[in-house]
């Protein structure tokens, strides 16, 4: 196989139809970098659900040895705990429970404020200053009067959050923003399909005689075809290239830039949830372009 007739091709044909392929890499750019901040909003959304619960759940903070209330003499003790535990199973609003102890609420803090607050000499706290507490799942966000009412008298519960009121708002505005990203990606999606077989049909058409030719000598499906396919790489490379600086340009300015000075409570996404966002691209890019490249070069050059 002659690879200088191919990357002659490949130049041929992006310097042919420039404006058709620059309309390909626009509309990728901007379907890829909608799913890339879609999933980053899906991370961000998972990782505030982690840090401060869900829609779905209620906290109740037990008792610690320097309690702010009156009502809690000391540690929770075991027997407390088991007081709890049957209290939030024999209740029917409730879908599930779990206790996170001090060293995992410890871990959290460390994670949001930053770890070298509480190292050295005098930390700002340690984990024996957390209180434990028991993050309940309801089966209904509407019904929750039963449960809250039922462990805030109960011995060794010094008070209960709902998270509904502190997350709600942030996870709502999250998963409307998420949704409506991979909505109008979907549709560019479609657009850019669409665009990349018109491309490909302008392609075939202004190089027909050439295909001819190479047909009655013999030239194998590989060969005729890998300068539409190798056009539809360097189309992907460019649109994934782009996308992904765009999304680090958005993690590096809008996240750690502006939001997490503007909304410091929330846990902010980083490097490896830009990571992850940045495959997901990488993958889709090239599947966009291939995939009808390898189904459509059948169709109009007949090979």
């Amino acid at each position: 196989m002659q690879l200088r007739y191919v990357f002659s091709e490949l130049g041929q044909g992006l310097r042919r139809n420039l404006s058709m392929h620059l309309a390909v890499i626009l509309t990728l750019f901007v379907s890829l970098t909608l799913v890339g901040l879609g999933v980053l909003l899906n991370q961000q959304a998972t990782k505030a659900a982690d840090q401060w619960g869900s829609e779905l759940q209620i906290t109740a903070f037990l008792c610690k040895a320097r309690d702010d209330n009156p009502a809690c003499t000391g540690e929770v003790t075991d027997a407390q705990k088991e007081r709890i535990t049957t209290v939030i199973e024999d209740n029917p609003e409730v879908d599930g429970y779990r206790f996170e102890s001090k060293e995992e609420a410890f871990a959290k803090i460390k994670d949001l404020l930053g770890a070298d607050k509480f190292e050295g000499p005098n930390p700002a706290a340690t984990a024996d200053d957390m209180p434990e507490s028991v993050w309940i799942t309801l089966k209904d966000p509407d019904e929750y009067a039963g449960i809250e009412s039922a462990v805030v008298g109960l011995d060794g519960v010094s008070n209960v959050r709902d998270q509904r009121k502190i997350v709600g708002p942030v996870l709502q505005g999250l998963k409307v923003m998420q949704w409506g990203a991979f909505w109008v990606a979907a549709f560019l999606v479609l657009a850019a399909l669409l665009l990349v077989a018109n491309t490909i049909r302008l392609a075939a058409f202004a190089r027909r005689r050439e295909i001819g030719i190479m047909r009655l000598v013999g030239a194998s499906t590989l060969y005729i075809a890998l300068p539409f396919i190798m056009e539809s790489l360097v189309t992907a490379v460019i649109a994934v290239g782009v996308s992904v600086g765009t999304l680090g340009a958005f993690m590096w300015f809008a996240v750690h830039g502006r939001l997490e000075d503007l909304v410091g409570f929330i846990p902010w996404i980083g490097v490896n949830e830009f990571m992850v966002a940045a495959l997901w691209v990488a993958i889709l890019g090239p599947v966009l372009t291939l995939l009808p490249t390898l189904v459509l070069t059948r169709k109009y050059l007949k090979v």
